[in-house]
């Protein structure tokens, strides 16, 4: 990463970076010893950050473990031990350390790919689409969108102006269209066009009506079924302001479509960005894509270790 993109990858971390490393730092200044006052205040910290219940106890006893083992006795030195800890979670359900298809970083042979994007209304999906495809076809791939959220005509439309940002092709129905059917086509028109990466756009279901949710199993169905040749995965797109709620957003897609990624939008908006350790270090799924800015290129692939540096810096 070049020293301007790094910037603003710690201009954009810099709520998170105040509410989590800052105020965990501020603990370690001003306690004296490690008792349990100090680790009292550790975890109210943490959950403050959105780092999450489960998450929070799991990262303290790790680190009572490991002050015991290495017998340190200093809150400052407490620090290196955190960010070593907050690294191995995110190093261990990593995108770049699974499975799950990158953008310039991927073997030829990966491709092509299917992706099928699922995420609730007002998380960002439909824009974070957009900005993959500028993103993959400035690397060079064919990309073609499919425009499946036929419930808003407004997402069509909004699909439609990114694909010609992005100088590529789009498969579209009328409003109300059977979804399934738009996954159909356009999985065999990137067949037919040999395409080397299809997004695929799905509606903003509310996660918690079953109906919905099962509409949802049957254009995966379809798309696994029609995708023959192809690299298929499920992309989740989360909002980081949401806290809490992305990670009962991801356990409910999780279960219904086996999500593979993630993409976490509006990191550069919120102070609750340690949602990012609950979601790789508790959920198990890879952070694929991190937003943090409103210009396409602030979507950026996920790099554990830039972003402990920048996290940290």
């Amino acid at each position: 990463m070049s020293g301007g993109m790094f910037a603003r990858l710690v201009d954009g971390l810099e709520k998170t970076r105040h509410s989590l490393v800052e105020q965990v730092r501020n603990i370690t200044l001003r306690s004296k010893k490690l008792d349990e006052d100090f680790f009292e205040e550790l975890e109210e910290t943490l959950i403050l950050a959105d780092v999450g219940v489960e998450a929070t106890e799991m990262l303290v006893k790790k680190l009572r473990t490991e002050i015991h083992n290495n017998r340190v006795s200093e809150p400052d030195q407490v620090m290196a031990m955190f960010k070593k800890m907050l690294t191995e979670i995110l190093s261990n359900h990593a995108a770049d350390a699974a499975s799950v298809v990158n953008a310039a970083a991927v073997a030829d042979s990966d491709f092509p790919a299917a992706w099928m994007v699922v995420g609730v209304n007002g998380v960002g999906k439909t824009t974070t689409i957009g900005k993959l495809a500028a993103l993959h076809a400035k690397a060079g791939k064919k990309v073609l969108l499919g425009a499946g959220d036929t419930f808003r005509a407004a997402a069509i439309d909004q699909l439609d102006i990114w694909a010609q940002r992005a100088g590529c092709e789009i498969v579209k129905h009328q409003e109300g269209s059977d979804p399934a059917a738009v996954a159909f086509d356009t999985i065999q028109a990137a067949k037919a066009r040999k395409s080397d990466l299809v997004l695929l756009d799905t509606a903003g279901r509310l996660h918690t009506k079953v109906n919905l949710m099962e509409e949802l199993r049957k254009v995966h169905r379809v798309v696994t079924r029609e995708a023959v040749g192809f690299r298929t995965e499920v992309l989740l797109v989360l909002d980081a302001t949401t806290g809490q709620n992305a990670i009962e957003q991801a356990k409910i897609f999780k279960e219904a479509v086996a999500v593979s990624g993630v993409a976490l939008t509006k990191l550069d908006g919120t102070a609750k960005g340690g949602v990012i350790i609950a979601i790789a270090g508790i959920l198990g799924i890879p952070i694929k894509y991190i937003g943090v800015g409103e210009r396409p290129e602030d979507l950026r692939e996920f790099h554990y270790g830039e972003f402990i540096e920048a996290l940290f810096a």
